[in-house]
């Protein structure tokens, strides 16, 4: 069988672990790591250790183009750097793997999808939520009618201080870079949406605002190992207590001054801690969707409404008291008609990351002849329907108006897609 032949583009923690060391681990007999790109050379060499390989390192992706000749490239870099990669790789004739979101502006977006038609290559977007277990299974439901026609779905995403504080020490935490959380993290859950209803969104409005970190904050200083506040902070990050974050950023710092351990209290941050936002499908579909970042639990709340029933889910992953080891997704019905009222389906939780959704993935992307029966796997077009609907709910919520994705990308709204001629409403 026949390697792909990949090059890693950023060695930050995804890319060293998932596009890295485990994808070397589990599919090795169907990849080649063939180059690493980093621009830090000193994080570049610690990513490599880590990833336990000895491929050559390049500080940019046109050196290494230059002397290799990847089958594939695989994007880990910051969000806004996204398209400038995706479209250099296509335009040599390289497929493309690229982290999500696929990238944070709507002429990004549109210098991605001209590219990939233009040179015929292909490129995935890692939307890996969609193969979770769960997710899975919930396709599954809804795609055999369980609960009849869906009319509403109540979304909820919660972040414990752990994780959502996370994003607001790092780049994300400005609008230039991530395009802020309503790109970068609800681009998971607005996918998952699209994928599940089989629809596209039209009309998005929103409100959002910064409630607990920026300049919230009750102090600040200039990042956590130099902070004189360390005793009274409820964020503080101490490196040195976790190798892996230490051995890849700290000393890499110093070549190009980014700090892992930023404060999140720092007053220039200007993207949102807590959002609502509210979608109406082409298939006339109402969805009421919320993030929130500060939580003292980690999970989500997912249900659908439907006219013969209703899809209920609780997934916990973090909560100060004991795990469930499985998750149970209630399908409750309106009318039984000689089935159980209610009916429990418990999903079991399996290894790997997202519950195995990530090697699920993988093995979906690089496994040869891998069914695609419910559609998981993701291209340039869901990419860019997750993206948009965050770009309009970041502009409804600094607007106060109602934005329609048409507005946004007429092109792309009316393309011929099944998904943009489902016009039941």
């Amino acid at each position: 069988m026949e390697k792909r032949r990949f090059a890693l583009i950023g060695t930050g923690n995804r890319g060293t672990t998932m596009w890295g060391k485990d994808l070397l681990a589990g599919w090795r007999e169907h990849v080649d790591l063939t180059a690493i790109v980093e621009k830090n050379s000193l994080r570049g060499e610690r990513a490599r250790n880590m990833i336990g390989s000895n491929a050559p390192l390049y500080e940019n992706i046109d050196s290494m183009l230059a002397e290799q000749k990847p089958d594939l490239v695989i994007v880990c870099t910051p969000d806004q750097t996204h398209d400038d990669i995706v479209v250099r790789a296509l335009e040599s004739g390289i497929d493309v793997i690229t982290e999500k979101p696929m990238t944070t502006s709507v002429e990004k977006i549109r210098r991605i999808l001209d590219a990939e038609k233009r040179t015929g290559r292909r490129v995935d977007v890692s939307f890996n939520y969609r193969y979770a277990p769960t997710a899975a299974k919930i396709k599954e439901l809804l795609n055999a009618g369980e609960i009849g026609r869906v009319t509403s779905v109540d979304f909820h995403w919660y972040l414990n201080t752990k994780h959502g504080a996370d994003y607001f020490r790092r780049w994300h935490a400005y609008t230039e870079n991530s395009g802020s959380l309503f790109v970068h993290k609800a681009t998971h859950h607005f996918d998952l949406l699209n994928w599940y209803l089989d629809s596209d969104p039209e009309s998005v409005t929103s409100f959002a605002d910064l409630q607990n970190y920026g300049r919230k904050g009750p102090f600040r200083g200039p990042r956590c190992k130099l902070c004189p506040h360390t005793q009274e902070c409820d964020y503080h990050l101490d490196l040195e207590t976790d190798p892996f974050l230490d051995q890849l950023y700290e000393d890499p710092s110093e070549i190009d001054g980014y700090f892992r351990d930023g404060c999140v209290f720092r007053e220039d941050i200007d993207i949102p801690d807590t959002m609502v936002v509210s979608l109406r499908y082409r298939n006339n579909v109402h969805v009421s969707y919320s993030l929130n970042t500060f939580q003292p639990i980690e999970g989500h709340h997912l249900a659908f409404n439907g006219t013969k029933g209703r899809i209920e889910l609780r997934q916990y992953e973090a909560q100060p008291w004991e795990e469930p080891k499985e998750d149970a997704i209630l399908l409750i019905r309106n009318f039984p008609n000689g089935k159980e009222a209610v009916e429990r389906i418990v999903v079991p939780h399996f290894t790997g990351g997202h519950y195995g959704g990530d090697d699920r993935m993988r093995n979906m992307i690089f496994k040869p002849g891998m069914d695609d029966g419910l559609g998981q796997r993701a291209g340039t077009r869901a990419g860019a329907m997750s993206v948009l609907c965050g770009i309009a709910a970041l502009t409804s919520s600094r607007t106060g108006k109602v934005v329609d994705i048409a507005d946004l990308m007429p092109e792309l709204a009316n393309d011929g897609s099944p998904n943009s001629l489902r016009t039941s409403r």
